[in-house]
C-alpha cells in the first residue's frame, strides 16, 4: 500500500508539499519545494540519538511527537538541539517539526472558531441525531456500505441535475481537504489536515465551535450516545496523525477524554473508528516504512492493531496486533539492529458484523521479510475478546518498503512484493435471498466476495483491473452496495458496477477524458439510482447505477469565496467519498494518492 503511504505517512499533504514554509491561502509553488519528508530528517538525523537506549537524555520519538511544532521547531533553531542541527536547511527543519508535530508551523490560532465571522447564533444544545437525516462515520453505517436510504438522503436520482453550491467553508492554512464529513442533527462534522474539528451548521455553513487536536484529523468523525440519566450527552469520536483518539461533546466540542492507543512514534491513524454498542473499534497505521530505508535506522518495528475502547471513558477493552512482535533479526553493514517481523498496518474503518459477533478489517502489506500470512489479508476478529477467529489472504509473500523505490538498501526487502494490500473497508451485504457476503475490493483490482460463515472462503472474485502488471495500483479506497450491486471506482479513471450474487461485471462509465489520466480511486457513496464519486482532478459526478450514464457532474478545482472568509481553493478528490443527507451533498476538495491538486475547502450542495 504504499504508492498510498507517500502521502499518508505525513500529516497532512503539506508535510509531502513541502513544509508550512510553502503554504499561503493558495497552492504552494511546486518550483521551491524539494523532496525531502519530514520522516526522512527524523529518521537520517535524529535516531541515532532519540530511540537509542544508549543515550539516556534524548527525549524518545513518541515523547517528542507530543510536542507541538513550534516547540520542536524553536529548539532546531535557537534551543537546546541547535548544534545538532546546524547542517540541516531551515525547509528541513520545518518538515521535520511539522512532521513530528502533526501539523503545520502557525496553524494552532489561525483554525480556531473564533477568529472565524460566522458564528451560529444559538445552538447551545444538539437535538436527537436520530431524529434527522444524517452520516455517521466513514461508511454512514457499521456494515461500511456507503449506501443512503431515499428517506436520510432527501434527494432522488431524478433531482441530481439540479444540485447546485450553497455554501463553502475554508480550512486555514490547509493544503489537505483529507476528512470526510459526517452529518447529524443538523450539523456537519469535519475534521482537518491542520488539527483542528468543525461542528457546523449543515445548511448555512455558520460554525458552532472548533476543538484542537494534538495533530491532523484525517479520519471520518463518528456520533453516538454516550452516559446515562442526567449526565448523558452526545459524543463525536476521531483520531489524529498521532494515535490520539478523542471524544468530543458534540454539542459544545468540550473535551470528553482521550487515549493514545500505540506507542510508536510513527503510529497514526487515517480511518474513523467505528462505534457499535458502547465500545468504539480503533484502526492503527504507521508512517514508519516510507524511509525506513536509511541504514542509519533500526528497520522496523511498527505493528498494525485494532484497538477496542470503552466509548464512555476511553478506557482500553482489548487489542489486537496483526502480527507478533518485531525480533532483532540481524545487524545491517554499519551495525544497525534490524528487526521482523513489522509492517501489516490498518488503513480502513472495522466493520460490524453483529449476527457473528465479529468485526472485519483489511491490512496492508509487510515491511519485512518473510511477509507474514496476516499481511494483505482481511482478519475477522470477535468484538467481545478481540481473538482472530480467521484471516484470509489475498496476496502472499508481499513485503514492500516505501523508501526503497528506487533507492534500494540491505533494509529492504530482497524480493519486494506488489504492494496489493486492502485500502477499504470490507462491506458485509447482505443479498434479497438473506445470504451475507463480505466484499473486499483489493489493490491489485480484484474483489473477493467471501462467506462469512466459511472462514472467509471465497464465493467469488473479479478482476477489474485494466491494466494488467504486478505493481499497477487498481482499487484503494473502496465502493458502495445497495443490495444488489457494488460500485467501484478505478485509478484508471472508470467506475465499474459488479452483480453482487453472482460477481458478474454489469457496466463501466469512463469518466476520464481520452488520453488523460486521471484517477476515480476515491471512495463513493450512492443512493437508489444513482452514485457519487470523485477524481483527482477535482470534478464530482454522479452516474445512474442502472447503466453508469452521467447525471451530473461540478469541477471543484477552483477558487471559492467561503463563508468564515478564508480563502479557499479545491483541487483533488482522490480519498473520501461524498456525504450525502437531508438532501445535501458534502465533499471535501483538494488531497490525492501520490499526486494531484492541494486544496483547503469544504463543499455543500442542495437542489433549493
Amino acid at each position: 500500500m504504499h504508492l498510498m503511504k507517500t502521502i499518508i505517512f505525513s500529516a497532512s499533504a503539506f508535510l509531502w508539499l513541502g513544509g508550512a514554509g510553502a503554504i499561503a491561502q493558495a497552492p504552494p509553488n511546486p518550483q521551491r519545494l524539494g523532496t525531502e519528508f519530514g520522516i526522512s530528517v527524523f529518521e537520517r538525523e535524529c535516531t541515532k540519538c532519540h530511540g537509542n537506549a544508549a543515550v539516556e537524555r534524548a527525549p524518545s520519538p513518541a515523547a517528542i511527537r507530543q510536542m507541538p511544532p513550534e516547540r520542536i521547531y524553536a529548539a532546531l533553531t535557537t534551543g537546546v538541539m541547535r548544534t545538532q542541527a546546524a547542517n540541516l536547511t531551515d525547509e528541513q527543519k520545518r518538515r521535520l517539526a511539522e512532521y513530528m508535530g502533526g501539523r503545520p508551523l502557525g496553524s494552532a490560532a489561525l483554525g480556531d472558531a473564533s477568529q472565524m465571522p460566522n458564528h451560529c447564533e444559538g445552538g447551545a444544545t444538539l437535538s436527537d441525531p436520530a431524529k434527522s437525516p444524517g452520516w455517521n462515520g466513514w461508511g454512514v453505517d457499521v456494515h461500511n456500505s456507503r449506501f443512503q436510504s431515499a428517506e436520510a438522503a432527501g434527494i432522488t436520482a431524478a433531482e441530481i441535475p439540479g444540485l447546485k453550491l450553497k455554501w463553502a467553508f475554508g480550512f486555514p492554512l490547509g493544503v489537505s481537504a483529507f476528512g470526510q464529513p459526517s452529518v447529524a442533527a443538523g450539523r456537519v462534522f469535519v475534521g482537518s489536515d491542520i488539527g483542528y474539528v468543525y461542528s457546523l451548521d449543515m445548511r448555512t455553513g455558520c460554525v458552532h465551535w472548533s476543538y484542537k487536536t494534538n495533530a491532523a484529523v484525517r479520519t471520518a468523525i463518528t456520533i453516538g450516545r454516550t452516559g446515562t440519566g442526567k449526565s448523558a450527552r452526545y459524543a463525536v469520536y476521531l483520531g489524529d496523525m498521532q494515535a490520539n483518539v478523542y471524544a468530543l461533546d458534540a454539542a459544545s466540542g468540550q473535551l470528553l477524554w482521550t487515549k493514545r492507543v500505540e506507542d510508536h512514534f510513527s503510529a497514526r491513524i487515517t480511518a474513523a473508528p467505528t462505534l457499535y454498542e458502547g465500545r468504539l473499534y480503533v484502526p492503527v497505521s504507521t508512517s514508519e516504512g516510507f524511509s525506513a530505508s536509511t541504514l542509519d535506522y533500526p528497520c522496523c518495528t511498527f505493528r498494525g492493531s485494532v484497538v477496542a475502547l470503552n466509548a464512555e471513558t476511553g478506557e482500553q477493552i482489548w487489542k489486537t496486533y496483526t502480527i507478533p512482535e518485531p525480533k532483532p533479526i540481524k545487524k545491517n553493514s554499519i551495525g544497525t539492529q534490524l528487526y521482523a517481523p513489522s509492517g501489516v498496518a490498518v488503513w480502513n474503518s472495522p466493520t460490524v458484523d453483529a449476527k457473528r459477533r465479529v468485526v472485519y478489517f483489511g491490512t496492508g502489506d509487510s515491511a519485512t521479510e518473510p511477509a507474514p500470512d496476516t499481511s494483505d489479508s482481511i482478519l475477522a476478529v470477535d468484538m467481545d475478546s478481540g481473538k482472530v477467529r480467521w484471516h484470509f489472504q489475498a496476496e502472499a509473500n508481499d513485503a514492500t518498503l516505501g523508501g526503497c523505490f528506487g533507492k534500494k538498501t540491505e533494509n529492504c526487502p530482497d524480493n519486494p512484493g506488489p504492494d496489493w494490500d486492502f485500502g477499504a473497508s470490507p462491506i458485509l451485504e447482505t443479498l434479497p435471498s438473506g445470504r451475507d457476503l463480505l466484499l473486499a475490493p483489493n489493490k491489485s483490482g480484484i474483489v473477493f466476495a467471501l462467506d462469512p460463515d466459511r472462514k472467509g472462503a471465497v464465493v467469488w472474485k473479479t478482476n477489474l483491473a485494466e491494466k494488467q502488471g504486478t505493481r499497477n495500483t487498481n482499487l484503494i479506497w473502496g465502493g458502495s452496495a445497495d443490495r444488489q450491486n457494488l460500485y467501484v471506482g478505478l485509478v484508471t479513471g472508470a467506475i465499474t458496477a459488479v452483480q453482487i450474487s453472482t460477481g458478474e461485471k454489469l457496466w463501466t462509465t469512463r469518466l476520464a477524458p481520452p488520453g488523460i489520466r486521471i484517477s476515480y480511486a476515491a471512495a463513493n457513496s450512492a443512493i437508489p439510482g444513482a452514485v457519487f464519486i470523485g477524481g483527482t482532478d477535482g470534478k464530482i459526478h454522479a452516474v445512474a447505477t442502472s447503466d453508469g450514464r452521467e447525471l451530473w457532474s461540478y469541477d471543484t478545482a477552483r477558487d471559492f469565496t467561503t463563508v468564515n472568509q478564508v480563502p479557499a481553493h479545491g483541487g483533488s478528490i482522490g480519498s473520501i467519498g461524498p456525504t450525502i443527507a437531508g438532501g445535501m451533498v458534502f465533499i471535501g476538495s483538494g488531497y490525492s494518492v501520490v499526486s494531484g491538486i492541494p486544496g483547503n475547502v469544504l463543499l455543500a450542495f442542495a437542489t433549493q
